[in-house]
């Protein structure tokens, strides 16, 4: 059985993907996300570990994003809709 992470914050869940950019829109539920931080993106079969480069808000580069905002960041590989996104702490 895997051990559960200590260093997890759940963050929020994956609202679509975009297979053409391979990017995730993410529905940012509790805390905030900034460029630079590592997430965990978690699924049924998903298990995607990676550092955020860049983010947007409705077209638009930020920096950061907090509860409440819906994101877009480029992902590295295929993540699903409605699979839970952690950030590493």
């Amino acid at each position: 059985m895997e051990e559960e992470r200590k260093d997890l914050e759940e963050i929020g869940l994956v609202t679509d993907f975009f297979s053409h950019v391979s990017a995730a829109a993410i529905q940012i539920d509790r805390g905030s996300l900034k460029v630079g931080d590592k997430i965990l993106i978690q699924g049924h079969t998903t298990n995607l570990e990676q550092v955020v480069d860049s983010m947007q808000i409705e077209k638009k580069s930020v920096e950061e994003a907090n509860a409440g905002d819906n994101i877009g960041i480029k992902v590295s590989e295929r993540v699903r809709k409605r699979d839970k996104v952690f950030k590493v702490i």
